[in-house]
Parts: C-alpha cells; structure tokens; sequence
C-alpha cells in the first residue's frame, strides 16, 4: 500500500504538469494494486482524492486514456465505489469517448461505464437519456470482427434492453440486422447464448419483433432447431429451447405474426406445424404456443380449422392424457380455445370430438389446466344448442364446476367455473333438455354461485348470471322455490336494478320479476 499512496501522489503532482511517462508510470501502479487487492486499492484511491482528478484524464488524445478507464472500471467492479465514481463527473467524459476509433479505449470505456452502472436502472436510464444506445449499435456494426468489443456492447445491451425506456430507441437503430447477423457468423454455443440474452429481452417490443422478422431471424432459430432437435447433450437441449421459445415470443406481435402465418401458406408457419407431432415435449410445447398466437384473428383460425390442425392438437393432448406434460396440456388447450372463437368453427370442432377430449382433464389437479379447460368449453358452447344439452347434462362436468366455483385461491379457475355454468343454462334452449340442465345445476347446488356471480365487480359477468337466474325461474321447478327461500338473492336482485349500467339493470329487473313471480 505504500508504493500505491506514492504513486498516487505522484499522480497528483503529474497531473498538473502534465508529464505524460510519469503519468503512465503512475497509472500502471495504481492497475497493479487494483489487480493485487481491488477492494483496499479502489478504497485508497478515493481517500487520496484522485477520482476528481480522473474526469480531466479521460482525453481521446491522451494515450494514459485506456488505462485511466481501465482504473475507472477495476474501481467500479466494488458496488460502494460506483456512486463515488458518478459524484466525480465521470460519465459524461465516458460516454464522450465512445466516439473513439481507439478500440482499446472502446473496450475499456465500455467495461468502465458497465460497471459504474451495473444493477442500477436510474444510471442506465440516465446513459439512454444521454444517446448511448445508437451509439453502442453503431459501434457493433463497425467493430464486429472484434471480439472483446463485440462482447462487451452485447453486455451493454442485455443490461439495458430490460429497461422499458430503451426500446423506442433500439426500434429505432439497425439492432435487428445487426444482431442476426452477428447470429448467423457464431459457431460457438457461449456467443449464440450471449445473443439470445439480448435478443429475448428486446423482442417483447412489437416494433423489433417485426424488425427481427424482416431481419432473418425467424431462419436463424429454425436452424438451431433442425441442428439440435436430435442433441442430447446440455448445451444442445438449452439451445433448442431458447430458439423455441423465441420464436413463440416473436409470434406475440400481430404484424409479426401475421408476415409469418402468409395466408397459412409460410414455410414458417408449416415448419412450425410440424413440431407438433414431434416426440420433443419442447417442440410440442413451442408448436402448440405457436398456434394458440397464429390463432389471434379469425381469418387465421378458420383456415387453420379448414386444414386439420385441430386433429393434429387432439393427438397432442390424447398424448398427455395420463401423466401428461402440464405445460403441453396449458398450451394445446390455450391453442383450442383461441381457435374456438369464431362461430362457423364451433360445430366443426364440435363434430371433431375436441369437447370429448377436453373432458378428459377434469380430473386435472392443476389450475392453469383447469383454466383453459373451462375457457375451451365456455367458447365451444357459444351459440351451440345441443353441446350446451349435452355438457349441460354431464354430471361429472357440473360437479367439477360446482367445485372450481369455491377455488378462492385461483381467481381465474373460480371465474371461469361460473361463467362455463351460467352459460350452460344460457345456451341449452331445447324444452326438455333445458330443464334437465337446470334441474341438474340446482342439484349440484350451482345456484348460490351464479348469485354470488351476480354480485362480480364485472359487468359482462353480472349479466351472465342474471340471464342465468332468470331463464331458471322461468320454469316451473319446484326445488327452485327452496332456492328462493334459503338463499334469499331477491335482495340482491333488486340492488342490480339500479344498477349504472343500463343492460344490468335492465336484466336485473327482469329477473326480479320471475324470481318474484316463482316465490
């Protein structure tokens, strides 16, 4: 430590007299103990009051510059030093120096500024306020062929595309060309890996989602798949998984998607088709995803329902029956239901037996299953008289319901569990069959439920029950008038009548004068 406290007064005296080998010499001292002890060098450093000095040394001239950011970036590898370095003034003549054409002063202000503001989103949030970004993007194309530079932008930016603030101004740099093609030149799975990082994070923008599209990406991930589908090793499953599960992510943007879907006629879209059948839980899942995001208009959904996809998904599922891969069941369901929206699909996917296969998970213990389960038949019985009846009439089908509509610990499962009964009874419009639905959802001791449903802090679901309520005190039942009297929701009807909404409360009058009439 004494041989560092001379040199930093040395420095101090150099400084000023700006002997350049005196300079130097000092500085290599300084990298020196840092290298030795960095915690008590970096510590020493700033008690000898050196850092305010450092600002003035950061010159594209001067050829200590490397060095000086050399120190500055050992130095800020120790967190309770980073605030320190930013009190001194040293960002603004960083980020200056990233305008160099000395790669060795790129790379060590690159690592000097990462450190400084490693893990703190206000720093990072103040260098993309300062015009960094484009200028890191610029810095990639030019140095590509250099390594150690082209590592330490990717940092930078894996770093700072996690913050919100940075993607308008990535969308509007080359990043995606950029990056796709330092893609496509890497071998080595540690550089893939390094890309995919910065990748994920930037394609939750829809903007660059489209970018990466046109850029080639989409090509790049396939490749990676069609070279590791058959990989056994580590490297090889992580690789293919990431490549999957970003080409999900980049479906999520409709422009992007729909560039890839082509009319159903995209390389893209029939390559992704055919992970579905695959014996790859990975590719089965991504496949599944994949359709679930295709499946996001209702042009893509009837072509897709026109060409067979819906077999292909029920032999997934068929597949994950007894010990099934839950996240394959979420996503062949999620695919289903999406696909269940437009009406002329429902009775083709009716006729094709997906309401039988989908009853085959109701004994699933696990909520996101029960969720999209319950969301696939709610959208199959949309206007669909008889697969209203006949679910309607599946005692297995509301026992379970009944159940679901007490799970307080999973909102989604509890909520869809009354929409799926409250539409049941909405759809089942044959005489007879329409009595036995609601003879069985009062059996079941359903109706307390789509009273409580009646009471939901959403609208759509208010009006749900009400229907509901009221299509069953329209009928002559007498077990409906126990109903009545021990649950007593005519109270709960009338407070709806004046309700702001005018169809609620419209409903709710009428419901009100059945239940009225009933009792």
């Amino acid at each position: 430590m004494d041989n560092l406290s001379d040199a930093l007064e040395k420095l101090k005296l150099a400084s000023t007299d700006s002997t350049t080998d005196s300079v130097e010499s000092c500085l290599d001292c300084l990298l020196k103990a840092l290298v030795n002890n960095n915690t008590e060098a970096s510590a020493k450093i700033q008690e000898m009051g050196v850092l305010p000095m450092l600002p003035t040394m950061l010159t594209p001239q001067s050829t200590c510059t490397p060095k000086v950011a050399n120190i500055i970036a050992e130095m800020a590898k120790n967190e309770f030093m980073r605030s320190a370095c930013v009190e001194a003034g040293l960002i603004p003549p960083l980020i200056q120096l990233l305008n160099s054409t000395d790669q060795e002063v790129l790379l060590q202000t690159g690592r000097a500024l990462g450190n400084i503001c490693y893990d703190s989103h206000s720093l990072q949030g103040q260098l993309i306020s300062m015009g960094v970004i484009p200028t890191l993007v610029k810095l990639l194309g030019v140095h590509s062929h250099n390594t150690a530079l082209t590592e330490m932008c990717l940092i930078a930016f894996g770093n700072l595309a996690e913050l919100e603030s940075s993607k308008e101004q990535f969308a509007s740099t080359n990043i995606a060309e950029e990056l796709v093609c330092l893609f496509q030149k890497q071998t080595e799975h540690e550089k893939k890996e390094m890309i995919f990082e910065v990748l994920a994070p930037l394609a939750e923008n829809d903007v660059i989602k489209l970018q990466l599209v046109e850029a080639g990406l989409v090509e790049c991930l396939l490749e990676v798949v069609a070279q590791t589908i058959d990989g056994e090793r580590e490297e090889e499953v992580a690789q293919l998984k990431t490549a999957s599960d970003l080409m999900v992510l980049l479906l999520l943007g409709d422009e992007s998607m729909q560039k890839l879907f082509e009319g159903g006629k995209g390389s893209v879209f029939q390559r992704v088709l055919s992970w579905i059948p695959s014996h790859n839980h990975q590719l089965q899942l991504a496949g599944a995803l994949a359709i679930a995001n295709f499946a996001r208009n209702d042009g893509n959904c009837i072509h897709m329902v026109d060409t067979g996809i819906v077999q292909k998904l029920l032999e997934l599922l068929d597949r994950h029956v007894v010990e099934g891969n839950v996240t394959v069941q979420h996503a062949a369901l999620s695919a289903l239901r999406n696909l269940a929206i437009p009406v002329v699909n429902k009775s083709k996917m009716l006729s094709s037996g997906v309401a039988d296969v989908v009853l085959k998970f109701l004994q699933s213990e696990m909520p996101p299953v029960q969720f999209k389960l319950l969301g696939t038949l709610r959208m199959l019985i949309d206007t669909q008289v008889e697969a209203a009846d006949q679910l309607g009439t599946n005692a297995k089908l509301v026992e379970r319901l009944v159940e679901w509509c007490e799970a307080k610990d999973h909102a989604g499962v509890m909520g869809e569990s009354n929409r799926l009964l409250s539409a049941l009874i909405r759809h089942s419009k044959s005489k007879v069959r329409h009595q036995e639905v609601v003879k069985m959802v009062i059996q079941g001791d359903g109706v307390k439920h789509l009273v409580t449903m009646a009471t939901s802090e959403h609208i759509i679901m208010q009006n749900e029950a009400l229907v509901a309520l009221g299509l069953i005190a329209a009928l002559d039942l007498e077990p409906l008038h126990k109903e009545v009297q021990t649950r007593a929701f005519i109270n709960v009807v009338s407070k709806l009548r004046s309700h702001e909404n005018k169809t609620v409360s419209h409903q709710a009058s009428l419901t009100e004068q059945r239940l009225t009439a009933q009792s």
